[in-house]
């Protein structure tokens, strides 16, 4: 039986790649029956008379999957977040951080429209920046207009597979663009009343690098919820929390009331930013919420 890839999910057919070239196929029924969905980036197990009529038999094991965007087995996950247009959003961009870290995924934060930036806004990007530095992220600064900034984001995607994610409207499609000409993937202005932009990638699909590798447009969103974060993990998705966990005096020690927390020390002493200190607060609350209403 032959393996291959899922590169693309349309429609009800799914394109499997191997070293033949691409097949589209659909899946077999079981796999609803299993309740069993395959996804783009899944190795699987297929049967195909021609290139246009095959069958995926079975999905291997997979190393990792998000749910929004549907994608599996990526190595690492590019959040794309503009300074402008629309601006810059600390608390999404830590909802992000929250769900890649809990896929075990590892996150690289790229801040697109860099050629968009206000003088006024620059002490305030810098800070930022420092920040999540600071915690072990790689920070790149990108333009579609700027050659060595699409050149520095090079080194970290070829030879790998990564999913390019974040807000609609923070030039995820052009940067895609930019990076590989010819694949011309539809983009779209941002809404001059919402202040967002148009959801213009409308499936999933893993695009060949010519360094090698792949790289994921995905369907842009604006809101992420925890349904599958609990209250007592969400701590070890945020990494300058997760170091100092076994110095808290409680061992379930949700940083917020209990005395003695190695966290809220730390935030005292200005080891932790507090908007990220503020972000974790309101998460929790959250999926407290969501937990009491299911």
């Amino acid at each position: 039986m032959a393996k291959g890839r899922i590169v693309k999910a349309l429609s009800g057919f799914y394109y499997v790649e191997n070293e033949d070239g691409i097949f589209q196929c659909r899946a077999r029924g079981n796999f609803r029956k299993r309740k069993l969905t395959p996804l783009v980036g899944d190795w699987v197990e297929f049967e195909a008379e021609n290139r246009t009529d095959g069958y995926i038999m079975a999905l291997e094991d997979r190393q990792n999957k998000l749910v929004r965007p549907p994608i599996a087995n990526v190595e690492q996950a590019i959040l794309i977040f503009s300074v402008e247009k629309p601006s810059f959003n600390p608390v999404l961009l830590d909802r992000f951080l929250v769900h890649v870290e809990a896929s075990k995924i590892e996150p690289i934060i790229c801040l697109s429209k860099i050629d968009l930036e206000k003088d006024e806004e620059k002490a305030a990007m810098i800070s930022y920046v420092e920040d999540y530095k600071n915690l072990g992220y790689e920070v790149l600064k990108t333009s579609i207009y700027i050659d060595e900034t699409l050149r520095s984001l090079e080194p970290f995607i070829n030879d790998k597979v990564s999913v390019f994610a974040g807000q609609s409207g923070v030039g995820k499609s052009s940067l895609l663009n930019a990076l590989k000409p010819g694949i011309n993937i539809e983009t779209n202005e941002i809404s001059k009343s919402l202040g967002r932009g148009k959801h213009t990638t409308r499936h999933v699909e893993l695009i060949p690098l010519d360094g090698g590798g792949y790289v994921a447009d995905t369907p842009g969103f604006s809101s992420l919820d925890f349904q599958d974060i609990l209250p007592e993990n969400l701590s070890l998705t945020f990494p300058e929390m997760r170091e100092r966990i076994n110095e808290c005096k409680f061992r379930q020690c949700t940083h917020v009331n209990e005395p003695n927390c190695a966290v809220k020390k730390a935030l005292e002493d200005g080891d932790i930013a507090p908007h990220r200190y503020k972000h974790y607060v309101q998460f929790l609350e959250e999926i407290k919420n969501q937990k009491r209403r299911y």
